[in-house]
């Protein structure tokens, strides 16, 4: 293994293991032995790789002399005698007033890299304050609970989100000194109620950014915003905090840092902490026998065994051999039927065993989030199917296994949910169980992608005018904004300003921009495209949730069957206008499939590469698509009921795309057939938006693709991919500097699957529109190769162009 892959943290120097670990040690077999009895349980052995992670031990640092003697006491107390030399190194640079990130392995202790210069100014300063931002509020309340243990005297920390009670909320906003929140809470309360704040802001000293690599995409972009107008509100007060952001470990985290602060940063990557030794296994599950509507019917695609009822076996037989066991899975509904499945199972084989074994995600009341953590820590719970909301910071000390349902779309994210085991410094076994997907299916037949190749840099686009210009009008709705202002907000600032008082947003005057409306800015740093939808029960007008508008099309469409809370309702009607759908409780045997087309046009061309036969572009275009119909499909078999029309509206998206052209006599050259072209191209497409997650920080529902034989803008037979939001995310960009890498692994996950004309796992994809028709996966293959062998191998560096 190389240094560039994390892995577990094992115990600090002078902590004695907690007795849920020292009774997991004693009763459960090793990860080795585990490993072997999950890979008995199938008549087939599915695992495809083991990697063995070797244990590590560490390097420790003397304590800064700048640190109290009682911050020195209470680390102790806590069993942490020394630093180790990448915490000291990262300390002492915020100390010194430079802004930090330190990018070390999961569990490589970060935490201890804030908290000493932090906690050292709030107790040798009385009126210093300092700010700590977390992505989820599990990780805040986990390091609140780590800050209230140290019991120093006046640092009087506290959390501050959307579960405080109001009437804490003034004490806080008067005497915390140290408040851990979210950049939700930072847009939607601090930075409105700024005035309020001002004491607090008046006294920053240290903002704190943890597990920044997760501020990625559109997200990522809205994020590095609000930090800005953090900045903004510190200085009109007088003060200019340093920032110390925590990372797992990512490519070139000092740029990725400086795009999401607009400030100059150093890193520190050597991880000089210790580690347990981990067992990873990548899992493909089996492929189940194929019926076949009659003898001679034998050219049905083979399907897989389900990665979420692999994922709940394991998750069983795990908690059955006394193994404490994570599973993480990518949705909410994905982890509540992997806990029953997993709970079925047990109370199968035991009674009342089923009842160690939980789910746990967002959208739980805050009661039952913290009750199900204290369960698992104390070992109550010997397993927990949970989404990524458990990914980040929570010492889950004592976990002895981790389960991890497809690839959670980063190797950073992979790396850190696997260390989640082995915390206490046993080992830790981890397995990735493959989805039927592209990418699943590429990673674990080439372990060297996932073991051998370093994280990927987190990508955002803070320029993206879609992201900027909304970010602008809720800085100016907090203070007017001035010249210096655009400065603070980078590229495209003063051209998003000119586009807001044209638009009649903001008002020009002498002393600066000002907002013109009573209401803030309606700005929601996660949320889709569009307003949320209200999903509202008929009958009694009862408010079930809510559907980002940009996905309300596709799932809330009349008709539609709508799940919640594992009950299923149909929608009866869609009010765009009045952003609400009215549903009612059913059970029917069959599913909805919406149906779209889609239309692009090229705006402009960035970029791009004349290879011959073959062109690579990067350009922003127009997408323009539609929902007509949807398809009811029978649950237990697959088969089509019927399809249905729909008269909904066509959206518009302005983004950015990578796309690729070929001649036509390269494709007749290369043994495509004209007839076939369609069919080829649609198939390339498919399987290159699945595999563009290795080389960007994207998820396949991030990005959109269009294929054509012969596109009008281009004048060739075409393959677009583009980014799923305004203005774009940065994906696009990073598929066209990658391009050879990324579409040779595209061209291997097709080559190699042991379909015979196409399945899941190289090139369908569950959201096609059109119904996964036509596509050729042999004609797929011949256009990578066409592509593959005239593009440049390494990097690309197109020029600049227009369109002829």
């Amino acid at each position: 293994m190389t240094s560039d892959s994390p892995a577990p943290r094992p115990r600090r120097p002078g902590r004695p293991p907690s007795p849920a670990a020292a009774h997991a040690a004693a009763t459960g077999p090793s990860p080795a032995q585990l490993l072997s009895q999950l890979r008995a349980r199938s008549g087939t052995d599915p695992v495809t790789h083991v990697e063995r992670v070797p244990a590590r031990t560490g390097k420790a640092a003397p304590w800064p002399s700048w640190v109290p003697v009682e911050l020195q006491a209470a680390c102790t107390r806590q069993g942490v005698t020394a630093p180790w030399q990448h915490q000291a190194e990262a300390a002492d640079l915020a100390h010194t007033g430079n802004h930090v990130v330190v990018a070390t392995g999961t569990a490589s202790g970060k935490s201890l890299a804030y908290q000493l210069p932090a906690l050292s100014t709030l107790l040798t300063d009385p009126r210093a304050t300092v700010l700590y931002l977390a992505p989820t509020k599990a990780l805040a309340v986990d390091q609140l609970r780590a800050i209230t243990e140290l019991e120093l005297d006046g640092v009087r920390p506290a959390c501050y989100d959307g579960d405080t009670p109001r009437a804490e909320r003034e004490w806080i906003r008067q005497h915390a000194r140290f408040v851990l929140t979210n950049p939700d809470m930072l847009h939607h309360g601090i930075l409105p109620g700024h005035a309020q704040w001002a004491r607090f802001l008046r006294r920053l000293a240290y903002v704190v950014v943890d597990e920044c690599h997760s501020y990625r995409g559109v997200f990522g972009s809205q994020v590095a915003h609000v930090l800005r107008r953090l900045r903004r509100q510190c200085t009109r007060v007088g003060r200019t905090p340093v920032f110390v952001l925590a990372s797992a470990t990512s490519g070139d985290p000092a740029a990725t840092a400086q795009r999401l602060t607009g400030l100059p940063v150093a890193a520190v990557t050597a991880d000089t902490s210790p580690r347990g030794g981990v067992t990873f296994a990548l899992w493909e599950p089996p492929t189940l026998p194929t019926p076949t509507a009659s003898p001679d019917d034998t050219d049905l695609a083979p399907v897989r065994r389900s990665a979420l009822r692999e994922t709940a076996d394991l998750l069983a037989d795990a908690v059955a051999a006394g193994v404490r066991t994570l599973a993480f899975v990518r949705s909410r509904r994905g982890a509540e039927a992997v806990a029953a499945n997993a709970r079925r199972a047990l109370d199968e084989a035991v009674s009342g065993l089923g009842a160690q074994v939980a789910a746990y995600r967002a959208g739980y009341l805050r009661e039952e989030r913290r009750e199900l953590e204290r369960s698992l820590l104390s070992g109550e719970l010997r397993g927990l199917a949970s989404t990524n909301a458990l990914e980040f910071g929570v010492d889950l000390v004592g976990l002895d296994a981790v389960l991890i349902c497809g690839y959670p779309g980063t190797r950073a994210s992979l790396w850190q949910q696997a260390g989640r085991a082995g915390r206490s410094g046993q080992e830790a076994l981890a397995v990735l169980v493959a989805r039927d997907d592209p990418l699943d299916s590429y990673l674990v037949h080439h372990p060297e992608a996932v073991f051998g190749t370093p994280v990927e840099a987190t990508v955002l686009d803070p320029t993206n005018p879609y992201v900027l210009g909304p970010q602008l009008a809720c800085a100016a709705a907090e203070a007017p904004l001035t010249p210096a202002d655009l400065d603070l907000f980078g590229e495209g600032a003063k051209e998003a300003v000119e586009a807001l008082v044209e638009a009649g947003a903001l008002r020009q005057r002498p002393t600066g921009w000002y907002w013109r409306h009573r209401e803030r800015p309606q700005v929601e740093l996660r949320g889709g495209d569009g307003a949320p939808i209200c999903v509202v029960e008929t009958a009694t007008g009862r408010l079930l949730g809510t559907v980002d508008g940009g996905s309300s099309h596709f799932l809330l469409h009349p008709g539609a069957v709508y799940l919640h809370q594992g009950v299923s309702y149909v929608v009866d009607t869609l009010d765009l206008a009045d952003g609400c759908a009215l549903v009612h409780p059913e059970e029917p045997d069959w599913s909805t499939h919406a149906r779209d087309v889609t239309s692009l046009s090229v705006v402009a061309v960035r970029s791009y590469v004349d290879a011959g036969p073959v062109g690579l572009f990067l350009g922003e275009v127009d997408v323009t698509s539609q929902v007509v119909s949807y398809q009811r499909r029978r649950i237990a078999t697959g088969e089509v009921i019927d399809t249905r029309p729909l008269d909904l509206p066509a959206r518009e998206l302005r983004t950015v795309a990578v796309w690729f052209t070929l001649s036509p006599e390269s494709l007749t050259a290369g043994g495509v057939d004209p007839a076939d072209v369609p069919g080829a191209l649609h198939a390339a497409e498919h399987a290159a938006i699945g595999l563009l997650p290795l080389t960007a920080t994207c998820d396949r529902w991030d990005i959109g693709g269009l294929s054509t034989a012969t596109h009008p803008d281009t004048g060739a037979p075409t393959v677009f991919v583009y980014d799923g939001h305004r203005g774009g995310a940065g994906f696009a960009e990073r598929a066209y500097a990658t391009a050879a890498t990324w579409l040779r692994a595209t061209r291997d996950v097709v080559a190699e699957c042991g379909c015979e004309s196409g399945c899941p796992s190289c090139v369908q994809s569950p959201k096609c529109g059109n119904g996964n028709n036509p596509l050729s996966k042999a004609d797929a293959i011949r256009v990578l190769d066409i592509v593959l062998a005239n593009l440049p191998s390494g990097a690309v560096r197109g020029q600049p162009g227009i369109l002829p």
